[in-house]
């Protein structure tokens, strides 16, 4: 599986409670209908824009980690197109967390190996 990592911006005229339950929905989203395995939501709340978007000088930030096959990730971008809460986002396929996960799962092979051969 592929690691990703999606950066979203939201409608910050909408109420906490509301774009937490966005962000659940679209945590949902990616589980159930991608197959994804969320690994971690970081919301940095609401943050000024480097330039107004839509009207906007502030909106509220959230990356998720994810992990999927990456076939269905049109779905994603259709998602987040009917919705519009949603400002901005951009996907990445994240190679350098991909990299690191297997040199770690590595050393764990390594040493359950060591540890078989000094029994």
């Amino acid at each position: 599986m592929r690691i990703y990592e999606t950066m979203l911006i939201v409608k910050p005229d909408i109420a906490e409670e509301e774009r937490e339950n966005i962000i659940n929905n679209l945590v949902e989203f990616l589980t159930e209908k991608l197959g994804a395995q969320v690994d971690k939501v970081d919301r940095m709340g609401i943050k000024k824009t480097a330039y107004p978007l839509k009207k906007y000088n502030e909106a509220d930030y959230t990356v998720i980690y994810f992990k999927c096959s990456g076939e269905n990730l049109s779905e994603l971008e259709q998602y987040f197109k009917v919705r519009p809460e949603f400002l901005r986002w951009q996907t990445f396929r994240r190679e350098d967390l991909e990299k690191e996960e297997k040199k770690q799962a590595k050393k764990e092979e390594v040493s359950e190996n060591t540890e078989k051969v000094e029994e």
